[in-house]
Formats: C-alpha cells, structure tokens, sequence
C-alpha cells in the first residue's frame, strides 16, 4: 500500500472546538518545532504564542507549569502565528522518566485482551484487581502528525492504542485518592503504539512498547481546571475514517484518582511526568484476524474538549 499524504501542520479543526468559559476563549498549551528547538506556548485564535521567560522561549513544560500555576494573567508571549504556518510538537518534555502506563483500564479493553492470547501479565485476569502499570521508554515520544514507523517492525504487527494522558503538576509522593486530582496539571492524548508480537514474546511489555515513534502525544494539553474531572468526555480513535474505539472517560476501572494513587505509593510522581491511562476495547488485536497497521493508514485518536490526535503510519 502506498503511504498516505504528508501533513506538514495541524488544520485548526483538529484542535476541536474552542473551549468557553463565559465569554472568554480559553487557551490550550502547544509546542512548536523552530529554527532552534522545541519551544512551549499556548493556542488561542487560531494561532500560536510562543511563551517568554526573561525574553527567552520557554523549552521545557515544567517550566510552563511554574509559570500556570504563579497565575495565566502574568504570561508574557511572543508574536502570535498561525496554525497553519506551524508544526505541533508532542506537548510534553522533556521527560525525566519514562511514560507511565496502565494496561487493562477498560472492562470490554481487558476482555478482548484476555481472548487475544497476547496478555502475558500473569494472572489473565479480565478485570484486575489492581492496575497493571508498566512504562514505555523516553524515547519512543513522538509528534502529532510524525509517522508511526510500522515498517520498523519486523514482527508486522504495529497496533494502535487511544489513551487519555496525565500531565502531572506538583512532585507527590504516598498521595491518598481524594487529593489526587489537585496533583494533575493538565491532559492530552496518547496513542500507545504497540509491537503485538514483540510484547507477548518478551513476556513484559516493555519491548513492544517502546519502539522508536511509538508514543504519539497531542495534539495539545488542556488545564486540569478547563478540562475538568474525567467523565462524561468521549475518546474514538478512527483508522483511515472508520471508527474503531469509543468510550466515556468514566468507563476506566482504575480512574485517575485510583492511579495516582497506586503509583505514588512506590514511585514519586513529579511535574512533567505523562501517565496514559488505559485503551478501550476495538484495537487491532481484538479482531479475528487482527487487524494491525500497515504503511499508509492514518490513525486519529480524538477526546472531547482536547481535539485530535492523528498520525499517519510509515
């Protein structure tokens, strides 16, 4: 199959519609690809302002979440661009561990799984009964937009995950579930690529987990304060238009909270750090044959009040 058409930026509808609250557009933090690096800033009109510290472009998210939590109104920006002159980056970074995932997080997810003959977590429990957490390597953090690289995979068996993603934004250690929330930052979208064969011959998931490109984030990050509690909000990841996951956030067996808090009880949480909480049922696993990616698809991964998240396989 010959590859899909290059994208080279993010069409406006991608980011979704506009988030409200009153009269006032709210913003959405982005990065950008410049002349001299990834730089961080923030969406709003349809363009991009790149954020300023001591008249220098902010380079790292944590020192966005300092700035967004000393209040938005003390922002200082650049020139505004827009949309359709740049090219997003992955909202994230750099990361100082590596992406913390969940597996299993949805009840239909965990059962589709289970039959797939893949699930080499131990128990082939359909509903565990606490979350399965294992980590996807720093290195496998991609843009919106970049090419899932399927090709690379000698086993062929690329499949696609849709994910809600937790940006953490205070360091927390031992957190109890009620507090868990005043400790998240913002969310985005995660797309956890996997290497079906190359996870069940290694047993752990690490491996299959961590290719090169196989951690797709974006297209933005929304504000826990704007995105509010994760509920009623719908993920849908489509290949090449078809519709092949759909789910309400609350659908998660382990919901943040929950996540948070099993987490920090062994390994300290610290701001920047991505969590990917777990993919609904409908991946490429789950069909008979599966239906894995190939060079030319174009994976979207969409969850309201963030936008689209989409990647073009190579």
């Amino acid at each position: 199959m010959a590859p899909g058409p290059v994208i080279h930026y993010i069409p406006t509808e991608l980011l979704g519609p506009a988030i409200r609250k009153g009269n006032l557009e709210i913003m959405r933090i982005a990065a950008v690809h410049g002349p001299d690096g990834k730089i961080f800033g923030t969406i709003q009109d349809n363009h991009f302002r790149s954020l300023l510290t001591g008249g220098a472009a902010v380079r790292d998210l944590r020192e966005v979440i300092a700035l967004v939590e000393n209040g938005a109104g003390a922002l200082v920006h650049g020139k505004p661009q827009p949309l359709d002159k740049i090219k997003l980056a992955a909202p994230v970074g750099p990361l100082a561990k590596n992406v913390i995932c969940v597996g299993k997080n949805y009840h239909d997810h965990a059962q589709e799984f289970a039959r797939s003959g893949v699930d080499q977590s131990g128990d082939k429990q359909e509903v565990p009964e606490v979350p399965v957490v294992f980590t996807k390597a720093v290195t496998s953090l991609a843009d919106p937009l970049q090419g899932i690289p399927a090709s690379s995979d000698p086993t062929n068996s690329t499949d696609y995950e849709g994910e809600l993603g937790v940006v953490i934004g205070r360091r927390c250690k031992n957190v109890k579930r009620a507090r868990a929330l005043d400790y998240v930052f913002g969310y985005t979208i995660v797309n956890d690529a996997t290497g079906r064969t190359v996870q069940q011959r290694h047993k752990q998931w690490f491996l299959g987990k961590s290719l090169d490109g196989y951690c797709p984030v974006g297209p933005c990050l929304v504000t826990r304060d704007e995105f509010g509690e994760p509920d009623a909000q719908e993920l849908a990841t489509y290949v090449n238009g078809e519709r092949r996951q759909f789910a309400r956030l609350r659908d998660l067996i382990f919901d943040v909270q929950a996540i948070i808090e099993a987490v920090s009880a062994y390994v300290p949480l610290d701001p920047g750090d991505l969590i990917a909480t777990g993919t609904p049922a409908g991946v490429g696993i789950g069909f008979k044959p599966p239906r894995y990616l190939q060079p030319g698809d174009v994976v979207r991964i969409s969850i309201t009040g963030i936008g689209e998240l989409t990647n073009p396989v190579v």
